[in-house]
């Protein structure tokens, strides 16, 4: 069974605004593999966090929650890695 991956506004403006065009897709297309969540390799559970995990794609970080009871995977953001990253 899929998960339903969902989008915060704020998750679509910082995706949106990565200009290289070749990351932007591989970050779009890490995200369409969180449909087989848990079995997606590059995600690590964050603790003392507010958001549940993390999703590595490069020099990319997704960040997300994950809704096991209705299957809904809600991405919170979208960062390049940096030391201000989490």
């Amino acid at each position: 069974m899929m998960n339903t991956i969902k989008w915060t506004p704020k998750a679509v403006r910082q995706a949106q605004k990565i200009k290289n065009a070749v990351e932007r897709k591989t970050v779009f297309d890490g995200v369409c593999s969180l449909a087989d969540f848990p079995n997606v390799s590059g995600v690590k559970h964050l603790t003392n966090s507010a958001i549940g995990y993390r999703l590595r794609v490069g020099n990319w970080r997704v960040l997300f929650d994950f809704d096991g009871a209705v299957r809904i995977v809600v991405i919170e953001e979208v960062k390049k890695r940096n030391e201000r990253t989490y």
